[in-house]
């Protein structure tokens, strides 16, 4: 081989290795943005399911107190079962937050 077409394939190499290496920076950086945007659904996700499962918790509550009969003297009791409730739900959010 001679020296003109070893310094031609030399200069070959180092061209591709320049564009190899700008190709995996945009690859990265867009590797990266992908990366940041798959973090930011999952709490997205992460957020609309606690959102449901309060949502659930409030029907829940709602048809207990719907299905219990109320009278004047029976108010206080069911203001008192619901504030049970409410105390151990926040126990349990206050777990899962520990979590």
């Amino acid at each position: 081989m001679s020296s003109e077409s070893l310094r031609s394939e030399i200069n070959n190499l180092e061209r591709k290795v320049k564009l190899l290496l700008s190709e995996h920076t945009q690859l990265k950086a867009a590797f990266q943005k992908l990366s940041d945007e798959n973090q930011q659904l999952r709490t997205q996700v992460s957020e609309y399911q606690q959102n449901e499962s309060n949502f659930q918790n409030q029907a829940k509550i709602s048809k207990i107190v719907e299905s219990m009969i109320v009278g004047e003297n029976d108010s206080e009791a069911v203001k008192d079962v619901i504030e049970d409730y409410i105390k151990e739900i926040d126990k349990c959010i206050a777990h899962l937050g520990e979590a």
